[in-house]
This record gives C-alpha cells, sequence and structure tokens, in this order.
C-alpha cells in the first residue's frame, strides 16, 4: 500500500473526529452532559453510538482474520457478539436505565446499599477498561505499521491522543456524536471495497488460489468445550461491558433503552455480514496472509491484492479510515466510562475531575500497550468478555432480578470470577498459545458459573444483609416509565 494514502486516510478520519468531537463542546456545559448527555440522546442516535464504540478492533480487523485461519469455526464471535445485545434487551437495558445511576458501580452501592461493593466493583470496571483499551491500541499499531510503515508506537499514541481530546472538550455528548458518526464511516469503508471486490472477481474470473473450506494454516478445529465457552464468553461478557452499559443511562427512559437496542440488533447484523465476506474471500484468494501470521492484516491488505492501481489505493484509503474510526471509537467510549467512575470514585465527580480522569484512564492502558504485543485481536478480546463474563454480569443480573443478593454475596461472586479468570488468563500468557489447554485458553464455561455460584450461596448464608430498601429499589428497576410525553 501507498504509505501516502494509509497517512492520508488517518489524518482525515482523526481531523473529522476532532471537529465533532469540538462541535459536542459547544453543547457540554452541565455535568450531566459530560456523564450521560443529560439522559437526552434518542435511540437512533444511540444505536449509531453504540455500534460505534462496540464495534472494536476486534470486528473491524480481528473477526475476518480468524475467518482466514480457522473459518467456521470463527463465526461464533458475530453470532455471539450480536446475540448478546439480545439478552441485553431482554434482561438488563430498561432496568439499568430506571435505576438512575451514572455508573455501574452507582448502581451496585444503590443496589446493595454498600460502599464497599462500590469499590470492588469500581475496581473490576477499570481493570475490564483497560484490557479492552489494550487490544484497540495494539489494532492501531498493527494498522500504522502496514500501511504506512511508520513505527507501531505512532498509531497508539495518535488513537489516545485524539479520544483524550475528544473526550476532554464535550464529555459524553460529544462522543456520542463521534461514534454515531464512525459507525456509518466503518459500515461503509468495509461494504464498498468488499462489494467493489465482489464484481472486480466476477467480472474477471479470477481462478481462486484455494478452496474456501481448505485451512491454509492447518490448526486443528476447535472442540465443542471451546466453542460452548467461547458463546458463554460472549454472550454473558456483553451484558458486563462498562462502555455498552453506561449508553442506556443517556436514554430519555426505559422505553427508549429497549427500542435502542433493537436497533443496535439490526445494525450489528448487517455489520458482520461484510468482515465474514473477507474472511472468506481471504481463504480463497489470499491463504497466504495466514501463512506468514498477517492475518490481522486481511481487511487492510485484500483491496490492494486484489483489485490495485489507483482504484486500490482509493479503497485501501477507505479501509484504513474505517479501521482507525474503530480503534476511536471504542477507545473513546471506554475512556469515558472510566473516567466517570475514577472521577466519581476518586476526585469529585466535577467535569474537572472527569477531565482529569480521562488522562489517567488512557495514559496506563497505553503503557501496558506499548510493553505486550497480540497476534489474534479478535482472541484477546474474546478473552477480556471472559473476565467481565465472570465479574460484572452476575452482580448485574442477579442485582436486578433476585432480591436476595448482598453485599457479601456480590463482592464474594466478583473476587472469584476475577481470580479465577484473570488466572487462567495470565496461565495462558504464560504457557503461550501451543501449551495452553483448552480449559484455560477459553476459561468461561467453568469461572461463570463458579462467580455465580458464589454469588448465591454467600447471600444465601448472610440474608441478613439484604437491604431494608429493596422492595421500593425493585419497584423501581421494574415498573415502567410514563412516556415522556405525558410528562409534565
Amino acid at each position: 500500500m501507498n504509505p501516502v494514502v494509509g497517512i492520508a486516510a488517518f489524518v482525515a478520519v482523526s481531523l473529522a473526529t476532532a471537529v465533532i468531537g469540538f462541535y459536542g463542546l459547544r453543547i457540554s456545559r452541565t455535568t450531566g452532559d459530560f456523564y450521560v448527555a443529560s439522559r437526552t440522546v434518542r435511540p437512533w442516535w444511540n444505536a449509531s453510538a453504540i455500534g460505534g464504540e462496540y464495534l472494536s478492533a476486534a470486528s473491524f480487523l480481528g473477526v475476518a482474520g480468524l475467518i482466514l485461519l480457522s473459518g467456521t469455526d470463527a463465526l461464533w464471535f458475530p453470532v455471539g457478539y450480536t446475540a448478546g445485545y439480545l439478552m441485553l434487551l431482554l434482561f438488563v437495558a430498561a432496568p439499568l436505565r430506571r435505576s438512575g445511576a451514572y455508573t455501574i458501580p452507582d448502581f451496585t452501592e444503590a443496589r446493595l446499599d454498600s460502599r464497599a461493593v462500590r469499590r470492588v466493583t469500581s475496581l473490576v470496571v477499570v481493570v475490564v477498561g483497560w484490557l479492552y483499551i489494550v487490544p484497540q491500541l495494539h489494532g492501531a499499531a498493527l494498522a500504522i505499521r502496514i500501511t504506512t510503515g511508520l513505527p507501531a508506537w505512532v498509531g497508539q499514541v495518535a488513537v489516545v491522543a485524539v479520544v483524550c481530546v475528544t473526550v476532554v472538550s464535550g464529555g459524553m455528548r460529544s462522543i456520542t456524536f463521534v461514534q454515531a458518526f464512525q459507525y456509518w464511516l466503518k459500515l461503509t469503508a468495509l461494504a464498498v471495497p468488499v462489494l467493489y471486490i465482489l464484481f472486480v472477481l466476477a467480472g474477471t474470473g479470477a481462478p481462486a488460489v484455494a478452496e474456501s473450506n481448505v485451512n491454509p494454516t492447518a490448526l486443528a478445529p476447535a472442540g465443542p468445550y471451546q466453542n460452548i465457552s467461547l458463546l458463554v464468553a460472549l454472550l454473558f461478557g456483553t451484558l458486563g461491558l462498562p462502555h455498552v452499559l453506561v449508553r442506556f443511562y443517556t436514554n430519555p427512559d426505559g422505553q427508549s433503552a429497549r427500542r435502542t437496542t433493537l436497533i443496535v440488533l439490526g445494525l450489528l447484523s448487517v455489520f458482520y455480514l461484510f468482515p465474514t465476506t473477507y474472511g472468506l474471500i481471504g481463504r480463497m484468494f489470499a491463504p497466504g496472509l495466514a501463512q506468514s501470521g498477517q492475518a490481522d492484516a486481511l481487511v487492510l491488505l485484500l483491496p490492494g491484492r486484489l483489485v490495485g492501481g489507483p482504484a486500490g489505493d482509493l479503497l485501501s484509503a477507505l479501509v484504513v479510515a474505517g479501521a482507525f474510526a474503530a480503534f476511536l471509537s471504542t477507545t473513546s467510549g471506554l475512556v469515558v466510562s472510566l473516567a466517570g467512575v475514577i472521577s466519581q470514585d476518586i476526585l469529585g465527580g466535577s467535569v474537572r475531575g472527569f477531565r482529569l480522569a480521562t488522562l489517567l484512564a488512557a495514559v496506563v492502558p497505553l503503557g501496558i500497550a506499548a510493553m505486550t504485543d497480540s497476534t489474534a485481536l479478535a482472541g484477546s478480546v474474546g478473552l477480556v468478555f471472559a473476565f467481565t463474563a465472570s465479574t460484572i454480569c452476575p452482580v448485574l443480573l442477579l442485582g436486578i432480578w433476585w432480591r436476595g443478593l448482598t453485599d457479601a454475596g456480590a463482592i464474594a461472586g466478583m473476587l472469584t470470577g476475577a481470580a479465577s479468570c484473570g488466572g487462567a488468563m495470565l496461565a495462558g500468557a504464560l504457557l503461550g498459545p501451543a501449551g495452553t489447554p483448552p480449559w484455560l485458553a477459553q476459561p468461561a464455561a467453568w469461572t461463570v458459573p463458579a462467580a455465580f455460584a458464589v454469588m448465591v450461596l454467600v447471600s444465601r448464608a448472610t440474608r441478613g444483609r439484604v437491604p431494608r430498601t429493596i422492595t421500593r429499589l425493585m419497584t423501581r428497576l421494574h415498573t415502567p416509565e410514563r412516556p415522556l410525553a405525558t410528562e409534565r
């Protein structure tokens, strides 16, 4: 790829992000604007923004790369990512919106009447956020190195800088505009090149290098346990992602939260058609990328390989712009959610505290990303989902739907999930892909049930710690709100 094309695409999407962010500054004045956009974001805007922040490096680059490597086994990723939102619609979206909280720790403290629960939840949310930001920065490093030839750290620093400027400028209201724009940019950046490639292939009758069912790396197919464990991680992990959950606080009411989730399901379903198509085309026409260890770069390199010339450069530029939109949108959503937690718990909850927390939320994962490397974006994000499913998800589901949850049970369950899943992740990192057994490589199948079981058992053993206000709280969570048109 022409390095000038890659640099121009990155600069263009960064400038567009900054301009939209500064527009948000003009209408972000209050604390509510910075934390939850004053709860005035309508379903279509919010759904586009959720799509923007949820469709990360793993979705834009990693899914196609995994399909190139392992074929149909990788289809569990788009299925799980999308189906997880159905669970959000059924079990979490509207009650969480009715809680009236700004952040997940706000919710757990109000539900369980415990500062200790709040502190543990805050710590888990920050860890989850940092773990999720790191793959985005790895993706930025990969993209900048492949497309421009610049050092990998340039992409990481650039993403953090643009995100900090945007978030500090206007908080949640500003990021809502940015992420909505970035969803449609990402969809266009995948759809236009892959459709053009299909027309070119159909018109020229170019023969496939390999059959679509040929395994270019001779990797053994995943077993039933690995597929089930991955699906558990993706389904339950979606329910605990802090940057996604905070979005439901920005809806005007519970009905809008449910409608937002339905729209998101449609947007995600359309989007995932295109990474899947890239992966299948790659298995037929570019299997060498898998054999050379460049599977995650498939989406970036395919237009240049199969089209070439000025048209290939233009399509490559569009893909690069979409890739950086993915890194920027997901990182900005995570930074906003982390800044809200850090600011409220440490820096007093003011707008100034939010801005200082933004820098802390972004700089720490930048340091981690600089010291680590990832060769499988979707796989690393899948482990973050497993960690989230083992920690935040149980306390949310039980907190919303079970009156018997206590603060002691919530803390014990979250710590159990964090220790078991975190230990499995650490062991996998030490042993390496070849030496890690399946139950450690995909731990969600046993860490998620363990977290739920401990949370329930300890809660039943400490029944006397159930908050006295439980009836009022549960009524508030499950009583439909009045339509806005009838409010005075």
